[in-house]
């Protein structure tokens, strides 16, 4: 079985039109938008059709930067710069992929090429997570399909709808975009390069 980690932003969701997994887990680690986020997974899991797992896990004392509208820490590369965040979000998923007995065996993960100014968007941490999941238990692999490919050409290649991919939400600072952040200022910019509308 294949999962995915479905934040609503572009990314994942234009991966999700992709590749068309089985389940779908959205995490609730105490970000300002995760509402927004969750409201967005579910309405691309209901319209595909796939199981949506929600994960509540509160992860604030250990966060920073704009994700939790916070100072961002000193050692920090872009202020949206959370302490180890995909670290701590794949354990936390595949943790509750095995607690649970859910048979996924694949988990795909929507990093993208410009996502590497931060260590954990790599290829390399993406190899070394995985060296580490095959010694533990479990057999679960995490898979970057959309690594090589630019935001505006995963969402040319997974063919998802201007409506739909409307539903995302990449703001990183509130459940509304706020028009300013790092992860609203992509969503305009990935919107340019498409030559689509921003509304």
């Amino acid at each position: 079985m294949t999962g995915i980690l479905l934040s609503g932003g572009l990314d994942s969701l234009s991966l999700c039109y992709w590749k068309k997994p089985e389940v779908a887990f959205t995490v609730n680690y105490g970000q300002k938008a995760a509402e927004a986020e969750i409201r967005a997974a579910e309405k691309i899991c209901k319209d595909l059709k796939i199981r949506h797992k929600i994960i509540n896990v509160d992860m604030r004392e250990i966060g920073s930067g704009d994700l939790l509208s916070s100072t961002s820490s000193k050692v920090a590369p872009k202020s949206d710069w959370w302490p180890f965040r995909n670290q701590l979000i794949l354990t936390t998923v595949c943790g509750y992929i095995l607690s649970n007995n859910i048979p996924v065996k694949k988990l795909l993960f929507g990093t993208v090429n410009n996502d590497s100014y931060h260590k954990d968007g790599t290829q390399r941490f993406f190899d070394l997570f995985n060296e580490l999941l095959k010694f533990q238990e479990g057999e679960i692999e995490v898979v970057t399909s959309a690594i090589e490919l630019t935001s505006t050409e995963l969402i040319q290649k997974s063919n998802v709808s201007l409506e739909k991919l409307s539903w995302g939400h990449s703001c990183h600072k509130s459940n509304y975009a706020c028009g300013q952040c790092r992860g609203c200022l992509k969503h305009q910019n990935t919107m340019d390069e498409l030559g689509w509308p921003l509304s």
